[in-house]
Protein backbone atom coordinates (compact mmCIF):
# COMPACT_ATOMS: atom_id res chain seq x y z
CA UNK A 1 0.00 0.00 0.00
CA UNK A 2 1.42 3.41 -0.92
CA UNK A 3 1.81 5.42 2.26
CA UNK A 4 2.85 8.63 0.50
CA UNK A 5 2.60 9.59 -3.16
CA UNK A 6 3.70 12.70 -5.04
CA UNK A 7 2.42 13.05 -8.59
CA UNK A 8 3.73 15.84 -10.81
CA UNK A 9 4.42 18.16 -7.88
CA UNK A 10 5.85 21.60 -8.65
CA UNK A 11 6.77 24.40 -6.22
CA UNK A 12 8.11 27.84 -7.12
CA UNK A 13 9.44 30.54 -4.80
CA UNK A 14 9.41 33.94 -6.54
CA UNK A 15 11.46 33.28 -9.71
CA UNK A 16 13.09 30.01 -8.60
CA UNK A 17 11.56 26.61 -9.29
CA UNK A 18 12.43 24.58 -6.17
CA UNK A 19 10.64 21.38 -7.26
CA UNK A 20 9.59 20.59 -10.82
CA UNK A 21 7.13 17.83 -11.81
CA UNK A 22 8.32 15.46 -9.06
CA UNK A 23 6.68 12.05 -8.69
CA UNK A 24 7.51 9.35 -6.16
CA UNK A 25 5.77 6.64 -4.15
CA UNK A 26 6.72 5.01 -0.83
CA UNK A 27 5.23 1.75 0.38
CA UNK A 28 4.58 0.51 3.91
CA UNK A 29 7.63 -1.31 5.29
CA UNK A 30 9.96 0.48 2.87
CA UNK A 31 13.04 2.62 3.54
CA UNK A 32 13.31 5.40 0.97
CA UNK A 33 16.22 7.79 0.42
CA UNK A 34 15.65 11.29 -0.97
CA UNK A 35 19.01 12.48 -2.26
CA UNK A 36 20.51 15.48 -3.98
CA UNK A 37 23.09 18.24 -3.64
CA UNK A 38 22.46 21.36 -1.55
CA UNK A 39 19.62 23.38 -3.01
CA UNK A 40 18.30 20.49 -5.10
CA UNK A 41 14.78 20.64 -3.65
CA UNK A 42 14.88 17.89 -1.01
CA UNK A 43 13.69 19.98 1.93
CA UNK A 44 11.08 21.73 -0.21
CA UNK A 45 9.69 18.32 -1.20
CA UNK A 46 9.54 17.17 2.41
CA UNK A 47 7.82 20.36 3.55
CA UNK A 48 5.09 19.84 0.98
CA UNK A 49 4.57 16.25 2.17
CA UNK A 50 4.11 17.63 5.68
CA UNK A 51 1.73 20.39 4.65
CA UNK A 52 4.14 23.13 5.76
CA UNK A 53 3.93 24.54 2.24
CA UNK A 54 1.50 23.73 -0.56
CA UNK A 55 2.45 22.70 -4.10
CA UNK A 56 1.66 25.06 -6.95
CA UNK A 57 0.55 22.08 -9.01
CA UNK A 58 0.46 18.31 -8.78
CA UNK A 59 -1.01 15.95 -6.22
CA UNK A 60 0.10 14.70 -2.78
CA UNK A 61 -1.57 11.72 -1.11
CA UNK A 62 -1.02 10.29 2.37
CA UNK A 63 -2.36 6.81 3.18
CA UNK A 64 -4.09 6.64 -0.23
CA UNK A 65 -6.13 9.80 0.35
CA UNK A 66 -5.62 13.42 -0.78
CA UNK A 67 -3.48 15.32 1.70
CA UNK A 68 -5.40 16.34 4.84
CA UNK A 69 -4.18 17.65 8.21
CA UNK A 70 -5.86 14.71 9.94
CA UNK A 71 -3.46 12.32 8.20
CA UNK A 72 -0.48 13.94 9.95
CA UNK A 73 -1.56 12.24 13.19
CA UNK A 74 -0.04 9.09 11.67
CA UNK A 75 3.18 10.82 10.59
CA UNK A 76 6.40 11.48 12.51
CA UNK A 77 8.57 14.34 11.27
CA UNK A 78 12.18 15.10 12.16
CA UNK A 79 13.07 18.44 10.52
CA UNK A 80 16.59 19.51 9.64
CA UNK A 81 16.22 22.50 11.97
CA UNK A 82 15.76 20.92 15.39
CA UNK A 83 13.19 22.28 17.85
CA UNK A 84 13.89 21.39 21.49
CA UNK A 85 13.21 23.53 24.55
CA UNK A 86 16.62 24.12 26.10
CA UNK A 87 15.43 24.81 29.67
CA UNK A 88 12.93 21.96 29.81
CA UNK A 89 13.74 18.56 31.32
CA UNK A 90 13.99 15.75 28.79
CA UNK A 91 11.14 13.61 30.18
CA UNK A 92 8.78 16.58 30.49
CA UNK A 93 9.61 17.54 26.93
CA UNK A 94 8.96 14.07 25.54
CA UNK A 95 5.64 13.83 27.41
CA UNK A 96 4.69 17.19 25.92
CA UNK A 97 5.55 15.96 22.41
CA UNK A 98 3.48 12.82 23.00
CA UNK A 99 0.49 14.83 24.17
CA UNK A 100 0.72 17.00 21.04
CA UNK A 101 0.21 13.79 19.09
CA UNK A 102 -2.82 12.78 21.15
CA UNK A 103 -1.23 10.52 23.77
CA UNK A 104 -2.46 10.59 27.36
CA UNK A 105 0.06 11.73 29.98
CA UNK A 106 0.61 8.25 31.41
CA UNK A 107 0.98 6.61 28.02
CA UNK A 108 3.39 9.31 26.83
CA UNK A 109 5.45 8.92 30.03
CA UNK A 110 5.73 5.13 29.63
CA UNK A 111 6.62 5.33 25.94
CA UNK A 112 9.20 8.04 26.58
CA UNK A 113 10.82 5.98 29.32
CA UNK A 114 10.86 2.84 27.17
CA UNK A 115 12.35 4.67 24.21
CA UNK A 116 14.97 6.36 26.38
CA UNK A 117 16.12 2.93 27.58
CA UNK A 118 16.11 1.63 24.00
CA UNK A 119 18.36 4.49 22.84
CA UNK A 120 20.62 4.49 25.90
CA UNK A 121 19.64 7.88 27.32
CA UNK A 122 17.56 6.81 30.34
CA UNK A 123 20.01 8.52 32.71
CA UNK A 124 19.33 11.86 30.99
CA UNK A 125 15.56 12.00 31.44
CA UNK A 126 15.79 14.33 34.46
CA UNK A 127 18.34 16.66 32.85
CA UNK A 128 17.63 19.86 30.97
CA UNK A 129 18.17 19.70 27.22
CA UNK A 130 20.87 22.39 27.32
CA UNK A 131 23.00 20.13 29.55
CA UNK A 132 23.26 17.46 26.86
CA UNK A 133 25.54 17.00 23.86
CA UNK A 134 24.32 17.61 20.31
CA UNK A 135 24.19 13.87 19.71
CA UNK A 136 22.08 13.27 22.83
CA UNK A 137 19.73 16.06 21.79
CA UNK A 138 19.42 14.42 18.40
CA UNK A 139 18.28 11.18 20.02
CA UNK A 140 15.70 13.08 22.08
CA UNK A 141 14.37 14.69 18.92
CA UNK A 142 14.17 11.27 17.28
CA UNK A 143 12.20 9.84 20.21
CA UNK A 144 9.80 12.75 19.94
CA UNK A 145 9.35 11.87 16.26
CA UNK A 146 8.39 8.21 16.82
CA UNK A 147 6.76 8.36 20.27
CA UNK A 148 3.22 8.11 18.86
CA UNK A 149 4.06 5.07 16.67
CA UNK A 150 3.67 6.78 13.28
CA UNK A 151 3.15 4.74 10.13
CA UNK A 152 5.16 7.24 8.08
CA UNK A 153 8.44 8.59 9.44
CA UNK A 154 9.97 11.54 7.57
CA UNK A 155 13.46 12.69 8.55
CA UNK A 156 15.68 15.44 7.19
CA UNK A 157 19.38 14.67 7.91
CA UNK A 158 18.64 12.24 10.79
CA UNK A 159 22.31 11.30 11.33
CA UNK A 160 23.50 14.88 11.83
CA UNK A 161 25.50 15.23 15.05
CA UNK A 162 25.70 11.51 15.81
CA UNK A 163 29.00 9.79 16.52
CA UNK A 164 29.63 6.39 14.83
CA UNK A 165 28.28 4.38 17.79
CA UNK A 166 25.01 6.29 17.95
CA UNK A 167 24.72 6.33 14.16
CA UNK A 168 24.79 2.52 14.21
CA UNK A 169 22.19 2.53 17.02
CA UNK A 170 19.90 4.74 14.93
CA UNK A 171 20.42 2.56 11.85
CA UNK A 172 19.41 -0.53 13.83
CA UNK A 173 16.35 1.25 15.23
CA UNK A 174 15.21 2.37 11.78
CA UNK A 175 15.51 -1.19 10.47
CA UNK A 176 13.39 -2.42 13.39
CA UNK A 177 10.71 0.19 12.68
CA UNK A 178 10.76 -0.80 9.02
CA UNK A 179 10.26 -4.46 9.99
CA UNK A 180 7.28 -3.36 12.09
CA UNK A 181 5.70 -1.94 8.94
CA UNK A 182 6.51 1.75 9.05
CA UNK A 183 7.39 3.58 5.85
CA UNK A 184 10.56 5.62 6.36
CA UNK A 185 11.72 8.51 4.20
CA UNK A 186 14.96 10.26 4.94
CA UNK A 187 17.13 12.83 3.28
CA UNK A 188 20.84 12.76 4.00
CA UNK A 189 24.27 13.51 2.58
CA UNK A 190 25.57 10.19 4.00
CA UNK A 191 25.65 7.96 0.94
CA UNK A 192 27.01 5.01 2.94
CA UNK A 193 23.91 4.96 5.14
CA UNK A 194 21.56 5.24 2.17
CA UNK A 195 23.36 2.37 0.44
CA UNK A 196 23.05 0.15 3.51
CA UNK A 197 19.52 1.02 4.56
CA UNK A 198 17.35 2.07 1.63
CA UNK A 199 15.21 -0.17 -0.56
CA UNK A 200 14.59 2.65 -3.06
CA UNK A 201 15.90 6.13 -3.77
CA UNK A 202 15.05 9.27 -5.67
CA UNK A 203 17.94 11.53 -6.65
CA UNK A 204 16.86 15.07 -7.45
CA UNK A 205 18.87 17.89 -8.94
CA UNK A 206 17.67 21.40 -9.72
CA UNK A 207 14.24 20.36 -8.47
CA UNK A 208 13.85 17.40 -10.84
CA UNK A 209 14.17 13.66 -10.41
CA UNK A 210 17.23 12.50 -12.36
CA UNK A 211 17.52 8.95 -11.00
CA UNK A 212 14.92 6.88 -9.16
CA UNK A 213 13.97 3.29 -8.48
CA UNK A 214 14.91 0.33 -6.34
CA UNK A 215 18.51 0.37 -5.13
CA UNK A 216 19.35 -3.07 -6.48
CA UNK A 217 17.99 -2.26 -9.94
CA UNK A 218 19.80 1.10 -10.12
CA UNK A 219 23.16 -0.38 -9.20
CA UNK A 220 22.74 -3.20 -11.71
CA UNK A 221 22.72 -0.63 -14.54
CA UNK A 222 26.39 0.11 -13.99
CA UNK A 223 29.34 -2.02 -15.09
CA UNK A 224 31.06 -3.95 -12.32
CA UNK A 225 34.41 -2.29 -12.96
CA UNK A 226 35.56 -1.27 -9.49
CA UNK A 227 38.14 -3.23 -7.53
CA UNK A 228 38.91 -3.14 -3.81
CA UNK A 229 42.43 -4.37 -3.00
CA UNK A 230 43.89 -4.77 0.47
CA UNK A 231 47.58 -5.52 0.27
CA UNK A 232 51.01 -5.29 1.84
CA UNK A 233 54.12 -4.52 -0.18
CA UNK A 234 54.71 -2.73 -3.47
CA UNK A 235 51.98 -0.50 -4.87
CA UNK A 236 53.49 -0.50 -8.37
CA UNK A 237 50.51 -2.44 -9.71
CA UNK A 238 48.45 0.77 -9.32
CA UNK A 239 50.29 2.04 -12.41
CA UNK A 240 48.77 -0.78 -14.49
CA UNK A 241 47.46 0.02 -17.96
CA UNK A 242 44.17 -1.63 -16.92
CA UNK A 243 43.42 1.15 -14.42
CA UNK A 244 41.55 4.38 -15.17
CA UNK A 245 41.77 5.73 -11.61
CA UNK A 246 43.21 4.49 -8.33
CA UNK A 247 43.31 5.68 -4.74
CA UNK A 248 45.69 4.12 -2.22
CA UNK A 249 44.88 4.51 1.47
CA UNK A 250 47.91 2.88 3.11
CA UNK A 251 47.36 -0.62 1.81
CA UNK A 252 43.68 -0.25 0.96
CA UNK A 253 43.28 0.61 -2.73
CA UNK A 254 40.07 1.64 -4.49
CA UNK A 255 40.39 1.20 -8.24
CA UNK A 256 38.25 2.01 -11.26
CA UNK A 257 39.17 -0.08 -14.28
CA UNK A 258 39.24 1.27 -17.79
CA UNK A 259 36.31 0.30 -19.97
CA UNK A 260 36.59 -3.47 -20.49
CA UNK A 261 39.67 -3.49 -18.22
CA UNK A 262 40.96 -6.97 -17.30
CA UNK A 263 40.64 -7.58 -13.56
CA UNK A 264 42.46 -10.93 -13.76
CA UNK A 265 45.47 -9.29 -15.38
CA UNK A 266 45.47 -6.65 -12.64
CA UNK A 267 45.37 -9.35 -9.96
CA UNK A 268 48.35 -11.09 -11.54
CA UNK A 269 50.30 -7.81 -11.60
CA UNK A 270 49.41 -7.04 -7.99
CA UNK A 271 50.38 -10.49 -6.73
CA UNK A 272 53.77 -10.22 -8.44
CA UNK A 273 54.92 -7.51 -6.02
CA UNK A 274 52.60 -7.54 -3.02
CA UNK A 275 50.83 -9.87 -0.61
CA UNK A 276 47.12 -9.68 -1.42
CA UNK A 277 44.64 -10.01 1.45
CA UNK A 278 41.56 -8.96 -0.49
CA UNK A 279 40.84 -8.52 -4.18
CA UNK A 280 37.17 -7.87 -4.89
CA UNK A 281 35.42 -6.76 -8.07
CA UNK A 282 32.47 -4.59 -7.03
CA UNK A 283 29.76 -2.31 -8.42
CA UNK A 284 30.31 1.43 -8.20
CA UNK A 285 29.24 2.86 -4.85
CA UNK A 286 26.12 4.98 -4.54
CA UNK A 287 28.43 7.94 -3.88
CA UNK A 288 30.10 7.46 -7.27
CA UNK A 289 26.74 7.02 -9.00
CA UNK A 290 25.62 10.24 -7.32
CA UNK A 291 28.71 12.10 -8.53
CA UNK A 292 28.42 10.71 -12.06
CA UNK A 293 24.75 11.71 -12.24
CA UNK A 294 24.95 15.13 -10.62
CA UNK A 295 28.60 16.14 -10.98
CA UNK A 296 28.99 19.43 -12.82
CA UNK A 297 25.23 19.89 -13.13
CA UNK A 298 24.36 21.13 -9.64
CA UNK A 299 23.66 24.74 -8.88
CA UNK A 300 26.46 26.61 -7.16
Amino acid sequence: MPVVQLAGVTKTYENKVAVRDLSLSIEAGQMFGLLGPNGAGKTSSIRMMMGITLPDSGRIELFEKPFARKSLERVGYLPEERGLYKKMKVLDQLIFFGELHGLADGDARKRATDWAARLDIAESLDKKTEELSKGMQQKIQFIGTVLHSPKLIVMDEPFSGLDPVNAVLLERTLLELKEEGSAILFSTHRMDQVEKLCDSICLINNGQAVLSGRMREIKSRYERNHVIVEFEGSADFLKSSEIAEAKNFSGHAEIRLKEHGDAQKLLHEAAAGARIYRFELVEPSLEEIFIRTVGGKADA
